[in-house]
């Protein structure tokens, strides 16, 4: 084990994209969702002190291999709460999208594409009647977004239902990572759209809020969609480095940013993004702060994410003198 010129541990072997490694105080969470310990999976949620940290916990929850049985019985047993509607509800997303699976559509087959849609509309109908009950309960919202892209009902409606949840939440991290997600042209979006809707949060958010590294996100898209040396340069490019520069300094790199559950996710996105530009010195402050942790996006685009994460920091940290000691 050696360490990274600012002290984060480092590891050859890594890193470890799991979310309970990375942040222990999580597997409390997971240790109740997998045994069925309803009870103890509410008050944890109950303790969060903030949105962000609760939209985590109910994506983590709904990650549970087996965990909607536990989510039937709660809402049999607590109709009027929302959250184990809304669980449920992200539970049968996850079912749904792991049978559609991550491939084009073209590539997706039609009984697969029926199955999906049919957990999604399940989905959306626990979640129509939680945000009649609780207009203002994020959660909800959040989850009825991804049923939006996935049941293709268009722009307009997932924009309504982002207004809706920014109405209450502006600086929702999660919410707008998934809207991205449906500004991209491979969501019936375009890239004007998509780009426009980073800078309009990055602009937005507070000083030191991870919001800005939809900038990074942004541009990773782009650059999978151009692909191969048309993407590398595209990456490499004056204005999109300048573009990243000025998104990570109002981010994850402001003298006022404080480390919360979004910060792995947001620096793992620049050092990626700026790695694959060839920018290492800049990338380098993001790997001193990951070390050997990175969330699973955006690495999950690349071939062997663990080696590319290993390359990509070595060339970081060599670029100020540092790698491993």
């Amino acid at each position: 084990m050696s360490s990274t010129p600012h002290g984060a541990p480092t590891d050859p072997s890594g890193p470890t994209f799991d979310p309970y490694d990375n942040m222990p105080e999580l597997i409390p969470l997971r240790t109740a969702a997998q045994s069925g310990d309803w009870p103890s999976v509410r008050a944890y949620i109950a303790r969060l002190d903030s949105v962000n940290r609760v939209n985590s916990a109910v994506s983590l929850v709904a990650d549970v291999p087996g965990v909607e049985n536990m989510l039937e019985r709660a809402v049999r047993e607590q109709p009027g709460d929302p959250l184990p509607r809304t669980l449920l509800a992200q539970r049968y997303v996850y079912i749904g999208w792991d049978i559609r699976s991550a491939a084009r559509a073209q590539h997706v087959s039609r009984d697969q594409f029926d199955q999906f849609h049919s957990w999604l509309r399940r989905a959306e109908q626990l979640l129509i009647e939680v945000c009649a009950e609780q207009p203002s309960y994020t959660p909800a919202w959040n989850a009825r977004l991804t049923t939006a892209r996935g049941l293709e009902l268009g722009q307009s409606e997932v924009r309504r239902r982002y207004d809706r949840l920014s109405a209450h939440h502006p600086h929702d991290y999660h919410a707008q990572t998934s809207l991205l997600q449906q500004l991209c042209p491979k969501w019936g979006g375009s890239w004007e759209a998509a780009h426009g809707f980073a800078q309009e949060c990055a602009k937005a958010a507070p000083d030191g809020y991870a919001n800005a590294a939809l900038v990074a996100d942004a541009h990773i898209e782009h650059w999978l969609e151009l692909g191969g040396s048309e993407g590398a340069a595209y990456l490499r490019g004056v204005p999109v480095h300048d573009d990243l520069r000025f998104a990570a300094h109002a981010s994850v790199l402001h003298p006022d940013h404080r480390a919360d559950w979004n910060s792995i996710g947001a620096h793992s996105t620049f050092a990626f993004a700026f790695s694959l530009g060839g920018h290492f010195e800049d990338a380098a402050p993001h790997f001193a702060f990951l070390g050997n942790r990175a969330s699973k996006h955006p690495w999950d685009y690349m071939n062997d994410p663990k080696a590319s994460f290993r390359k990509f920091r070595k060339s970081a940290l060599e670029s100020r003198g540092g790698g491993y000691r």
